[in-house]
């Protein structure tokens, strides 16, 4: 039996910890666990927080011991390699608008409304890059102040999810926490919000207080339902809940590990070993000089005259030479290129600086080019589309209830289909355009050509311009230019 089993069992039972003391458990245990420290770096490196930022060179000091050495040139080189492949894996998969396909109209044009429009295209995008960046991202379904169903995005650093089965697919429970700021008098002071949601309901707690330990209930929001209605011809609210935890996990992959797990040391090494290099180059000017029979009074009096005249004193037989350090800048080159190789190998991304690019490759070999990336798509797919049945769920079950129980979805399938943003031989898709034609469906042809974005408005004003040109032609082509002395006494 897993911990979170375990902990609901205890819940359940009613002994010996109370709610209470297994969410504050919980929460702690999430704070100091693995899977956050991931999800803090994930954040970080999107940001370009990278650690080489915190890096303080070291040098011998007395009796060996390493010190830190400010007088050493520390150059900090950020390469924002993460920040660009979460960045390419969301435009790839999520910045072209999606399809829906379902059999009946009137439920086509209600998810088309609600799923396709710009707010929540924004917001599936921004939920991408909290799946890539933490492992997985998070939906909230909330009725907003004018009573319609909505979504918002809850970062996953705040969520801590009790699932009822292995593969992570039913929440039995779910935690939420996370900090606001508010005065008391002058002082400005943080306390910690903590909402537990279950099926039955949800229960609102403040941590932190000044001058109280532990938990206690939220002064400013009450526990109760998931959502509250008016009754009907009254103004008296009642309390209702959804008979699911009205969140929605949006998982990048399976295991739930996001991409930095698999990159931070390469790229810390590709940051370090960049770094380095343009250290040691800012170091080539400032050689080590040795200096024999110098007449100087002190080594500063030297690196004076030298900086000063260009020139210095010494005394008979004397002489100044340089000690310097030859760069293996070969070595130093191929090292840096087998990193950026291995970074968008494990990264699964598509290096756009490759030379593969220059020559306007077919598009099959832009097909191998993007294998990669589409393989990560794929996985990535599959995950969010678990996520979109499940948030469809909530929006049949709203439909139900406004409708009394006369609008039923809930059978209905629904096709959520992704359309990616691959790059492709412009000349070669139009040409296959232009050869499908009675082959396949017009719709189809029109989907997938390159110059189109939006396949439904395109196919509307083809349409549009048949009928206008149906109306524009004549019933009987000929008949309204006659020949000259058609039907007349001949010459």
């Amino acid at each position: 039996m897993s911990t979170t089993e375990e902990y609901i069992r205890i819940i359940e039972a009613g002994a010996p910890l109370n709610t209470e003391e297994i969410i504050q458990m919980e929460i702690s245990n999430f704070k100091s666990s693995e899977e956050y420290r991931d999800m803090k770096i994930g954040d970080r490196y999107y940001k370009g927080d990278h650690d080489i930022l915190q890096r303080v060179r070291k040098s011998i000091g007395e009796g060996g011991n390493m010190i830190d050495d400010l007088k050493l040139t520390n150059r900090k080189l950020v390469h924002a390699f993460v920040r660009k492949l979460v960045d390419q894996k969301t435009g790839y998969l999520l910045s072209k608008q999606p399809s829906i396909q379902t059999a009946k109209a009137a439920y086509a044009e209600i998810l088309f409304n609600m799923l396709l429009a710009k707010d929540f295209l924004r917001l599936l995008k921004n939920i991408g890059k909290d799946a890539i960046n933490n492992g997985r991202g998070w939906l909230q379904v909330h009725y907003n102040e004018e009573g319609v169903l909505s979504f918002k995005r809850i970062p996953p650093r705040e969520i801590i999810p009790l699932w009822k089965d292995y593969d992570h697919t039913i929440l039995s429970a779910l935690i939420r926490f996370y900090e606001v700021e508010y005065y008391e008098g002058r002082n400005k002071l943080r306390i910690t919000k903590v909402e537990y949601w279950t099926p039955s309901g949800v229960q609102r707690y403040v941590m932190g207080m000044p001058g109280r330990e532990g938990f206690m209930p939220d002064p400013d929001a009450a526990s109760g339902s998931h959502f509250t209605v008016l009754k009907p011809d009254s103004e008296e609210e009642i309390g209702m809940n959804w008979s699911r935890i009205p969140f929605v996990c949006f998982k990048y992959n399976c295991d739930e590990q996001p991409l930095i797990k698999f990159l931070k040391a390469l790229v810390d090494d590709y940051d370090l070993q960049r770094s380095d290099s343009s250290n040691n180059i800012a170091d080539l000017p400032n050689s080590i000089y040795k200096l024999r029979n110098y007449g100087g009074a002190s080594l500063s009096d030297f690196r004076q005259n030298l900086n000063y005249f260009r020139a210095v004193k010494v005394d008979e037989e004397g002489d100044v030479d340089t000690l310097s350090m030859d760069l293996n800048a070969d070595a130093i080159q191929k090292h840096v290129d087998q990193l950026r190789k291995d970074i968008y190998e494990f990264g699964r991304g598509v290096d756009t600086q490759s030379e593969k690019f220059g020559n306007s490759p077919s598009g099959i070999a832009l097909k191998f080019l993007y294998a990669d990336l589409d393989l990560d798509a794929n996985e990535m797919e599959t995950e969010f589309q678990a996520a979109i049945d499940n948030l469809l769920w909530f929006i049949d079950a709203d439909l139900y209830n406004r409708s009394n129980g006369t609008v039923d979805y809930a059978g209905e399938r629904v096709d959520f289909i992704f359309n990616r943003d691959i790059l492709i031989n412009e000349t070669e898709a139009v040409t296959n355009s232009k050869d499908s034609v009675g082959v396949i469906s017009d719709e189809t042809i029109v989907a997938n050509h390159p110059w189109v974005t939006d396949a439904r408005e395109e196919m509307k004003r083809i349409e549009k311009e048949r009928k206008e040109a149906e109306r524009r032609a004549p019933a009987y082509p000929g008949l309204e230019d006659p020949l000259p002395n058609a039907g007349g006494d001949e010459a």
